[in-house]
């Protein structure tokens, strides 16, 4: 008996641990980003990357994949994520940098949405805004875990710059 053909994870170019016949986000197959470096990489590709904070991709894709508005109950036409892109006025600065921020600004997510809450990288079609002028995403794709050592190197990046600035933040 052989076994079975491995894949290659197309964004990240990185082997899973899944059949090849078996589609991303299928069980513990999703690659694991490890660095805000290797982050960066992916970004700096082009791909139009979001980050979600939720309890992964299994779980959102099975429930229909669409957000719900947590003050009015009212189901969003997609996924709220968040951009990973580097806008065009960040004008060549640090593309880890702009990826730091993106994580640190909504680091507070799980502390707030409670156990098994944590980041994942997707590609997806933006089909409107959430309330808070976030991206909804349909067409979702998978494409790998941020670990969470990832999210303290993001907050060490931000502390290490000279301007005072937090994370986003709704608890009064």
């Amino acid at each position: 008996m052989t076994a079975p053909d491995k894949s290659t994870d197309e964004p990240t170019g990185r082997p899973t641990d899944r059949p090849a016949d078996e589609p991303a986000g299928a069980g513990d197959g999703l690659p694991v980003m490890s660095s805000l470096r290797e982050l960066a990489e992916l970004v700096e590709r082009g791909e139009r990357l979001f980050v979600r904070w939720s309890r992964g991709p299994e779980a959102d894709l099975e429930e229909t994949a669409v957000s719900t508005d947590d003050l009015t109950g009212v189901r969003m036409p997609g996924l709220s994520a968040n951009p990973l892109g580097v806008e065009p006025w960040w004008q060549g600065r640090s593309v880890e940098l702009w990826v730091a921020r993106r994580l640190y600004d909504y680091s507070h997510l799980p502390r707030e949405k409670g156990p098994g809450v944590r980041p994942w990288v997707l590609v997806g079609s933006v089909v409107g805004r959430g309330p808070d002028n976030e991206p909804l995403v349909r067409d979702v794709r998978p494409v790998g875990w941020i670990d969470e050592g990832v999210i303290g190197e993001a907050e060490r990046e931000v502390a290490a710059q000279e301007e005072r600035w937090g994370p986003l933040r709704r608890a009064r």
